[in-house]
């Protein structure tokens, strides 16, 4: 079957294998999160990135072999409520961006700045701090070394925009720091995951960069 990151919750998880990883995407809870459970190839190691909701779903995909860490992309709660049960379960460490964690119920093992790395097996994610949706929210970045970057946003980028702001000011960090960190240096063809909804690509959302500026959402 060809991935599309079309899911929906209480639906199977759609899975995309890459030469290096196996990336399984899953809708749980109330407000559709996607968590997105990464397999690196050659070990076997596992990572979930986002435990929003439905524990017991979330325990069912990572499966026996367990996970290492669980990444919260920021510190709204509607990404975070199943992660106390998951970690309880599995002993993952937990991984987060610096300024989100005060925000986040479970301590935070290990704290991300912009550009850290977090590897597990021979897969490598990089860290990208955007400020604006929260203050300490991250993206992260697998430069795929035999294909496309790919690329998961949390709710800092989705398909039509930026993630939502409450003041211009914050608008304009989000813009900014996503114009700069992720259009101005990442290719057309890197894959977009977000943490709610469809996927998209840094190529479709380009053309509407200067839309966005000008209606400032």
């Amino acid at each position: 079957m060809t991935y599309t990151g079309d899911v929906r919750v209480g639906g199977p998880a759609d899975v995309r294998e890459l030469p290096g990883l196996v990336l399984s995407k899953l809708a749980v809870g109330p407000y559709d999160n996607n968590a997105y459970l990464l397999r690196c190839r050659e070990t076997g190691e596992q990572v979930l990135i986002d435990a929003p909701a439905e524990p017991d779903v979330l325990l069912d995909l990572v499966g026996e072999d367990g996970i290492q860490a669980v990444i919260t992309t920021h510190r709204h709660a509607d990404h975070w409520q199943a992660l106390g049960p998951v970690v309880a379960a599995t002993g993952a460490t937990t991984v987060a961006g610096r300024h989100d964690a005060e925000g986040i119920a479970v301590t935070t093992d290990v704290l991300l700045d912009d550009g850290d790395e977090v590897a597990f097996g021979s897969v490598v994610l990089r860290a990208i701090h955007l400020v604006g949706h929260t203050p300490g929210a991250i993206a992260l970045l697998y430069d795929d070394p035999e294909g496309q970057p790919h690329l998961f946003t949390g709710d800092c980028l989705f398909p039509g925009g930026v993630g939502k702001t409450t003041t211009p000011e914050d608008f304009a960090s989000l813009y900014g720091g996503v114009v700069h960190k992720v259009f101005d240096v990442l290719p057309d063809e890197t894959w977009v995951y977000p943490g709610h909804g469809n996927d998209t690509t840094v190529g479709a959302e380009r053309p509407h960069l200067a839309e966005w500026a000008e209606r400032g959402w």
